[in-house]
């Protein structure tokens, strides 16, 4: 079986920026394994914070219960959340030997994550940098010798909120027609971030028309990335 690995920040994440990639290669038969490091409790959850008498862990668990439903929408296989809290998000020696076991055991074909940089949100560019680290320990014979190494995957930074601070330009569209009504309905998942719906909806239009006009399909519906390594082929086209 073909896999994937999500690495999300916040348990939101997934959804607005990989939602329609999890859903079109889940309908193809991939299995994609979702790690949400947080749940954005602190600093993503404010409608929920605004409600009376709420607590730490009710936010924690309003957002596992909306990632979970969403992450059934898509069809992820497995969605594993690590609550490593956040703003900031605490990612240790021992999360990172974490993240390489589920590299080694899930094998991924991709891995997705967020941008680089992100001066809106500290997590985001530090999980980056994280589960590419944990690509490379897991890379490493002499990490648990004897494990079977990883290969090497892909690695797709999918858009962060304002692209344009982020140092971000889109070099891979995916036509995600097919499945906007999964990803769609993953979004309307998400309760306590109402706001985000409409604008997730625009960002999907427009990155379909990109998409159309950079190739010769009628795409509506689309996400874009960006690389980390270099595309390797058998052929330019």
């Amino acid at each position: 079986m073909k896999t994937a690995v999500v690495v999300s920040a916040h348990s939101a994440d997934f959804v607005w920026r990989a939602g329609g990639a999890i859903a079109l290669h889940a309908a193809a038969g991939w299995a994609v394994t979702v790690v949400c490091l947080s749940y954005g409790e602190r600093g993503e959850s404010a409608k929920l914070w605004r409600q009376p008498g709420m607590t730490l862990e009710r936010v924690k668990t309003e957002r596992q219960g909306e990632a979970e439903r969403a992450a059934a929408a898509l069809g992820v296989a497995d969605i594993q959340f690590w609550d490593l809290g956040d703003y900031p998000i605490g990612l240790d020696k021992q999360a990172l030997f974490r993240l390489v076991d589920v590299y080694r055991r899930v094998r991924p074909g991709f891995i997705l994550t967020h941008s680089k940089a992100d001066p809106y949100n500290h997590d985001h560019p530090a999980v980056t940098d994280f589960a590419l680290h944990a690509r490379v320990t897991a890379q490493a014979h002499g990490h648990n010798p004897g494990e079977p190494v990883l290969g090497a995957p892909q690695v797709f930074l999918f858009e962060p909120h304002q692209p344009e601070q982020c140092s971000w330009v889109p070099e891979v569209y995916l036509d995600i027609g097919s499945v906007w009504d999964r990803k769609r309905a993953a979004i309307e998942c998400m309760a306590g971030q109402g706001h985000l719906w409409d604008y997730y909806t625009r960002v999907g239009q427009q990155r379909g028309a990109q998409a159309a006009r950079n190739s010769d399909k009628p795409i509506v519906w689309g996400e874009a990335y960006q690389r980390v390594f270099p595309d390797v082929r058998d052929a330019l086209a």
